[in-house]
């Protein structure tokens, strides 16, 4: 079983930072891809920033220059660094991740998800 857990969110006021950590776990084989998305109230589920193995990450063009993605591979966790924050950016954050497991001995990647963490930035 797999499972993406989320941790770091919570309030902060406006300019301030926050880290977030997600961390996968289980019977991984391999993590290829692993992202942020967000959600805020009334709106639809957006891309934050996105970082598969061996490629160049990628942002949203509303958190280019504030938030940096890194990961490391050796713990299977991925990591959202978010400084001067805005109002606009209060939404929960999910973290994804496409991972390798073995099905009936046979390797599957599939997409998983964390339950979410809360980020509200107010003053």
């Amino acid at each position: 079983q797999v499972q993406l857990v989320e941790s770091g969110g919570g309030l902060v006021q406006p300019g301030g930072s926050l880290r977030l950590s997600c961390a996968a776990s289980g019977s991984i084989l391999s993590v290829n891809a692993m992202g942020w998305y967000r959600q805020a109230p009334g709106k639809e589920r957006e891309l934050v920033a996105s970082f598969t193995r061996g490629s160049s990450p990628n942002y949203a063009d509303s958190v280019k220059g504030r938030f940096t993605i890194s990961r490391d591979n050796a713990k299977n966790t991925v990591y959202l660094q978010m400084t001067s924050l805005k109002p606009e950016d209060t939404a929960v954050y999910y973290c994804n991740a496409d991972i390798r497991t073995l099905r009936v001995g046979v390797p599957v990647e599939m997409r998983y998800w964390g339950k979410g963490t809360l980020v509200t930035v107010s003053s």
